[in-house]
């Protein structure tokens, strides 16, 4: 195999592994009726004129499984915080005591439940849309490493079939992560 087919599979590898993790990622912040930190990946507090992501400003951790518990290295800064989660609309409303910020996880309605399996369903569709483009240009570079090389019939079908696989490999990935997600979601 040449140094560009080489070249041509690694950068498609990597570009479906970012979208798969991606799509990981944007599992973590969707609120399933248990307590998840990563939740909170998205709230930005205004510290000091700079926006700071929350959790580099506090202590975050999981109480009782249902209520995340934030306790902040600044306790000047409560209100700000308590703003950002509001402003950064999750759904929970934090309550303070002044020394940490406490966000209760009501139980989510089996309406709810279904609403958000919906969304887990199209964040996985999102994703497959993005193993497939990628394919589409791995395909496209194929025919120009083709024409470059000027490569046999057979091999650019070999290396074909190689793209679609690793096409395969990732979708089943995508949907076995979202069955994994869709059943902890509707899962009481």
């Amino acid at each position: 195999m040449s140094e560009a087919l080489d070249e041509l599979f690694l950068f498609g590898e990597e570009k479906m592994e970012k979208a798969l993790s991606q799509l990981q990622k944007e599992f973590g912040t969707i609120r399933s009726g248990r307590a998840n930190p990563a939740i909170l990946d998205k709230v930005i507090v205004e510290y000091y004129g700079a926006p700071t992501p929350l959790r580099q400003m506090s202590q975050v951790s999981v109480q009782d499984g249902t209520t995340l518990v934030i306790t902040p290295y600044d306790k000047t800064i409560m209100k700000e915080i308590e703003k950002a989660i509001i402003k950064a609309e999750i759904g929970i409303t934090p309550n303070s005591d002044g020394i940490c910020i406490r966000l209760p996880f009501p139980p989510l309605t089996e309406d709810r439940r279904r609403e958000i399996a919906k969304d887990v369903k199209k964040l996985g569709e999102d994703a497959k849309i993005a193993i497939r483009n990628i394919r589409r240009d791995m395909v496209d570079k194929l025919k120009k490493v083709e024409k470059d090389e000027n490569l046999p019939e057979d091999a650019v079908k070999d290396n074909q079939d190689t793209i679609q696989k690793l096409t395969d490999k990732y979708t089943n990935n995508i949907d076995k992560a979202v069955e994994v997600k869709e059943k902890e979601v509707m899962t009481v």
